[in-house]
């Protein structure tokens, strides 16, 4: 499971259409639905705040916005309809962490979004987050 910091403008279509059925998943298992994946280190942000699952549902729509900037079709009915105004903050070492993670998908499968993004300096996080300072986070899988 991968629950990106980056903004998902950043991601290609593939990484768009997983990034989506993973934060379904990750949203299942926040509703306690799931007997898997519920101690999985990418939960621990969402699982801090006041309200774990209307912080999952704002991160879906910001999944979803971008999905409907690309004339994707994602099923809005699917993310649980909760308000959550906070944001959640995430370190400068996990954006550049994933964003060089992200860089090695893209030379692979969409040689022009690399293109595109590889000089980038300022990598905006998703809508959800924001850059505090600070290395990798603790949660993250290196």
């Amino acid at each position: 499971m991968r629950l990106w910091s980056i903004h998902p403008r950043y991601l290609d279509s593939k990484g768009l259409v997983a990034l989506w059925r993973e934060s379904l998943l990750a949203q299942n298992v926040l509703l306690g639905k799931t007997k898997g994946y519920r101690n999985h280190p990418q939960l621990v942000r969402f699982k801090n705040t006041t309200d774990q699952v209307a912080a999952i549902g704002e991160y879906l729509k910001a999944v979803v916005e971008e999905a409907d900037r690309r004339d994707f079709h994602f099923n809005k009915t699917k993310i649980i309809g909760r308000n959550f105004k906070n944001r959640i903050p995430v370190t400068d070492g996990q954006i550049q962490y994933e964003y060089k993670h992200l860089l090695s998908k893209l030379i692979a499968r969409d040689n022009a979004l690399f293109q595109k993004f590889k000089d980038a300096t300022e990598i905006e996080p998703h809508p959800m987050f924001y850059n505090v300072p600070g290395d990798v986070e603790d949660w993250e899988t290196v």
